[in-house]
């Protein structure tokens, strides 16, 4: 019997909505470090190379493997001599320091050889790689394949951040993300260049350090280290939450949580646009029904260009001491660039801080906000981060609609290093 082809995009729309990574655990904590200059961008962006960096035995057989210790030699010579010689040539320092096909297949060759499923490698997959969520899209692939990817993610990641913040690239919003340099600058070249050396200086042991440091430190040249704003989060601005979370006997209310979508004002000198309030006050409105007994305020520093002021932080000011919401019943996700991330955001707090995963949350906005969300939305979250981070459910008014999470929300997004 033939399936027509329309219930076969049907199906494989279902498909994807509903799937959901292999092996991730809630119970697992993810390993940051605690000696590094951006320990929160490293981990979120990089998490293979975050856990070769932290894990004494993973980083052990890395820095014996001849192979690599030959790249990372390599590697930090071809730099020195770019400070030499490429001058005010921006792309020769760039590609110099990003990671070619060539050494992207030479890491996979060497990973693919040294892996055995008994031994570091192995376990880390297994232990790491696969409870974290975060290589969610390839945990379906045989194990070793997980690895090879979650290297070949890692390096693309940092290609990207150095073809944005050091060439000039387009990124995906180029009206809130770009380089905050202009590429005639004649002074710029020598930022790069020093950027580059401070790459290569000190005790190096492990191939992918020059590259990654120079990526973290293109970001923070930039000013662009929104990915750590207010980490870590569970142990600061969100703590009494997380503490009441432990609390909560989920059963008594219909959604697990209300999620709030930011709204950035268009000038620098406004804390919280009039968007941003009237939002909030709707939330209010379903929170003191009892609708849930946690309230999602998302939002970053987006707007406008390099604005100091997190859509987050300021609604929960106004919550709180406006409209006398309990301070512990108020979570900040400060990160969120788009509407696409406030909803993966808000999927990734209520996973790492213990929520029910099996029960809706309530999506609370302005009107014209909802037919988006429960409309274009899904197919911008599964054209810009691959996958679907919630299914939609019931449009309970013109300014509430139920999501149902999606696990794969913890899968990394190699091209926004502002949020990944």
């Amino acid at each position: 019997m033939r399936i027509s082809f329309t219930l076969l995009l049907l199906w494989l729309f279902l498909f994807q909505v509903n799937a959901q990574p292999k092996n991730v655990s809630q119970s697992y904590q993810l390993v940051i470090g605690k000696n590094q200059s951006y320990p929160y961008i490293q981990y979120k962006s990089y998490y293979l190379l975050n856990l070769m960096h932290e894990i004494p035995d993973l980083r052990k057989a890395i820095t014996e493997d001849e192979v690599l210790q030959k790249l990372l030699k390599d590697k930090t010579n071809n730099a020195a001599n770019a400070i030499k010689t490429c001058g005010q040539d921006i792309s020769c320092y760039a590609n110099t320091i990003k990671f070619s096909e060539a050494e992207i297949s030479l890491v996979n060759e060497r990973l693919n050889a040294l892996y055995k499923i008994n031994n570091v490698f192995g376990k880390t997959l297994k232990t790491h790689l696969l409870p974290s969520g975060c290589y969610g899209l390839f945990s379906d692939l045989p194990e070793k394949e997980v690895l090879l990817k979650a290297w070949e993610q890692d390096a693309k990641a940092i290609n990207y951040a150095i073809g944005v913040y050091v060439e000039g690239k387009k990124p995906n919003y180029p009206k809130i993300d770009s380089i905050a340099f202009s590429q005639n600058d004649k002074q710029y070249p020598e930022l790069v260049a020093s950027n580059i050396m401070l790459s290569v200086t000190g005790d190096k042991k492990l191939f992918f350090e020059p590259s990654m440091n120079f990526a973290l430190g293109a970001l923070e040249l930039n000013g662009r280290l929104e990915a750590a704003d207010y980490e870590p989060m569970a142990t600061g601005i969100n703590q009494s939450v997380v503490g009441q979370i432990k609390k909560t006997n989920f059963n008594n209310y219909k959604y697990s949580v209300i999620l709030v979508p930011g709204a950035g004002p268009e000038d620098k000198e406004t804390e919280l646009s009039a968007g941003g309030i009237i939002r909030c006050r709707i939330a209010a409105i379903q929170y003191l029904k009892g609708m849930a007994p946690f309230i999602v305020v998302s939002g970053g520093r987006v707007h406008p260009y390099k604005t100091k002021y997190s859509e987050a932080y300021e609604m929960k000011k106004f919550m709180v001491n406006t409209l006398n919401i309990p301070e512990n019943a108020v979570i900040i996700e400060t990160h969120a660039r788009h509407t696409t991330t406030n909803l993966r955001n808000c999927i990734r707090l209520m996973f790492r801080y213990g929520m029910p995963m099996d029960k809706p949350g309530l999506v609370s906005t302005t009107k014209s906000t909802i037919p988006y969300i429960e409309g274009l939305l899904a197919e911008g979250c599964k054209k810009e981060l691959g996958y679907y981070p919630y299914k939609i459910g019931q449009k309970l008014s013109e300014t509430e609609v139920e999501f149902y999470p999606n696990t794969m929300s913890l899968q990394i997004d190699f091209d926004e290093p502002l949020d990944p």
